[in-house]
């Protein structure tokens, strides 16, 4: 059961094509917003917290300009709503997910 507001993390098999639109999804408001043109590449890392909906914490890889960079990135959702905004998204490493810090 989750706890109201804790932040847990999701299984593997759990971080497929859901993870992958929530990503491409923030990637694409991110492009709108800043007038950017990241690619996705591919989820790294997926977080769920239980809110108001739920909290995606994900953190994911994509191109800027042929160079790979990581990203963390939080998703508001809210399904009864058909509700989804971008909360944040943030670069906190270059190179591809083994070298970042």
């Amino acid at each position: 059961m989750a706890l109201l507001g804790g932040i847990k993390e999701v299984p593997a098999n759990q971080n497929s094509v859901e993870a992958d639109e929530l990503a491409r999804f923030a990637v694409n408001e991110h492009n709108k917003k800043e007038n950017a043109l990241l690619e996705f590449s591919k989820v790294v890392k997926v977080k769920e917290q239980v809110v108001s909906g739920t909290m995606y914490h994900i953190t994911l890889e994509a191109s800027d300009g042929g160079q790979k960079k990581v990203y963390e990135a939080k998703i508001w959702v809210k399904v009864w709503e058909n509700f989804k905004q971008l909360q944040e998204f943030k670069l906190v490493g270059d190179g591809s997910v083994g070298s970042s810090a």
